[in-house]
């Protein structure tokens, strides 16, 4: 067996053993959860440990340079005249693949963790939790654009259930705002899904191909089709290759989010209970990150280098716009949620930079910002679990009322604003660096961009210190009065041990950033490489 195949489809197996056990054995469940997700991080640590480093293995568009390969036979259709249709279960991983699915693993746990304050219909909630965990996995190790589809759209519908189902009061809402707006962009990306496969031939057996590494060599395009650059198609009279980037970027933007495709992700946060909004922050806006590196980039790089500044502008005004809306909030959810929107920006902003400290700087940025928004979501739960409140006039001096709580809570906002020491730290200062650079190397971004970028890390650091201030020093003072004293007892072991690896992990990444830059630097360098070929 596998490893990658392994550690996708642990969770149906455990997901198996849920359906067949009673209803009288509800309180199983989160342990069967827990268990499954810790087996998935031992294994994602095991690839990680044992992942090769080194030019000839830094993947991104050489087949025989990704690891853990396995590539099966799927679907096979025999079309006559027309030749054969042939999609394969095919997986593996390259550098920038590895850091995003041990963070995945890890987040996982948590959001288990976090599961321990669902009451009702618990075989529902985790049946659909496992679902959710075998699709994040598969995503970022799926190398075949038809499975890739697959996994991404898969995702949508325990999400819809777990929203609509287990959140607050708007949550049918919420649900249905999520569900439309990703359902927009994976609705027109099958299409240009469809013309890729209709344009690119694999090389070995003549075939049309779903390999998304295959779509990456413009040799394998034939001649005159849609998406061929030297055939110069238009849709809507506009070149084709530009309206697939623009649509394929659309798609994954949505899941980033950026402005002005970001507007579910407030209402989806406020309303989804604590274990999903730790998943959505922690995993899925990543995957749109990464989908635009590996698809985006990939399949249209001469697109993505014409368009950088475009790219490099939607990220500047997501980073300031996220940030001078999160100044504006009172919801404390609501407030990270927009600190989110603000925080990946920046991956956007190195990516557009197309220089290796830029988009190692992005990766960096998606790894660290897992972890630190998976801490404050949590944080955030701590809180509306006790009191089922979360209006940050609501509460003073929490400080002494719950001082180890609050000790997380300062860990974490530093860390996210960007204090030395801390993976945020590190991650924004690569991908400033590289947007600096880029005005120097070629010439794709100017030199205000990184200004901007600086400004929002300002702006971090004043909603931050802000809520800081207000929520945990000074008199205890609280909306609620006694009941509400009473009840906000400090965080209990549970919690600790969901807080604490995240809290190690973000100081580990700021102290050794070699742990993710040692495992992608070759693939981000083989990706410049190919951006700059083309």
């Amino acid at each position: 067996m596998n490893l990658l195949t392994l550690l996708i489809f642990i969770p149906v197996l455990f997901a198996l053993v849920i359906v067949l056990l009673p209803s009288s054995r509800r309180g199983s469940f989160k342990y069967i959860t827990l268990l499954a997700t810790l087996i998935q991080l031992g294994i994602s640590i095991y690839i990680y440990l044992n992942f090769k480093t080194g030019a000839a293995s830094a993947g991104i568009n050489y087949e025989g340079q990704f690891q853990f390969v396995h590539k099966l036979p799927w679907i096979a259709l025999d079309l006559g005249n027309m030749g054969k249709m042939q999609i394969d279960y095919f997986v593996g991983i390259d550098g920038i693949s590895v850091t995003l699915l041990v963070m995945s693993a890890l987040v996982m746990v948590v959001a288990t963790l976090a599961s321990w304050e669902i009451k009702s219909n618990l075989k529902g909630f985790f049946l659909l939790f496992l679902l959710l965990d075998m699709a994040v996995m598969g995503v970022f190790c799926a190398l075949d654009f038809f499975l890739f589809y697959l996994f991404y759209e898969l995702m949508l519908l325990p999400l819809y259930f777990l929203i609509g189902m287990w959140g607050g009061v708007r949550r049918e809402y919420a649900a249905i705002k999520f569900f439309l707006y990703t359902l927009f962009g994976s609705v027109f990306m099958l299409l240009v899904m469809v013309g890729l496969y209709l344009s690119v031939n694999d090389p070995a057996t003549g075939s049309h191909t779903f390999n998304i590494i295959q779509m990456m060599n413009p040799a394998n395009y034939t001649a005159g089709s849609v998406f061929s650059a030297a055939a110069h198609q238009t849709i809507l009279g506009m070149p084709a290759r530009t309206v697939g980037f623009v649509v394929l970027f659309i798609a994954f933007a949505i899941k980033v989010p950026v402005v002005p495709l970001h507007t579910w992700l407030p209402d989806a946060h406020v309303e989804a209970p604590t274990p999903v909004s730790i998943i959505l922050a922690g995993v899925l806006l990543k995957i749109g990150g990464y989908g635009i590196i590996r698809i985006c980039l990939g399949i249209f790089p001469e697109i993505a280098s014409s368009g950088a500044f475009w790219l490099g502008l939607i990220g500047v005004v997501s980073i300031l716009y996220g940030a001078c809306n999160a100044l504006a909030q009172r919801d404390l959810k609501r407030l990270i949620a927009y600190s989110s929107v603000s925080h990946m920006g920046f991956v956007l902003l190195g990516i557009a930079s197309q220089t290796a400290e830029g988009v190692s700087g992005s990766v960096m940025q998606m790894v660290s910002h897992g972890f630190l928004s998976s801490m404050l979501f949590f944080l955030v739960g701590v809180v509306y679990n006790r009191v089922h409140d979360r209006d940050i006039y609501h509460f003073r001096g929490l400080g002494t009322q719950m001082p180890q709580y609050t000790a997380f809570v300062m860990v974490a906002f530093f860390a996210s604003l960007g204090l030395p020491g801390f993976s945020a730290f590190v991650a924004e200062a690569f991908t400033l660096a590289g947007t600096f650079k880029s005005p120097m190397v070629n010439g794709l971004l100017p030199y205000w961009m990184a200004v901007c970028g600086s400004v929002g890390i300002l702006l971090g650091a004043a909603y931050f210190l802000w809520t800081l201030q207000r929520m945990f020093f000074g008199k205890v003072s609280l909306k609620g009065g006694e009941v509400w004293k009473i009840a906000l007892t400090d965080i209990n072991i549970r919690e600790k041990l969901a807080l604490v690896p995240l809290a190690v992990a973000a100081l580990a990444l700021g102290l050794m950033p070699s742990l993710v830059f040692g495992k992608i630097n070759d693939s981000v360098l083989a990706l410049i490489q190919f951006l700059q070929a083309k």
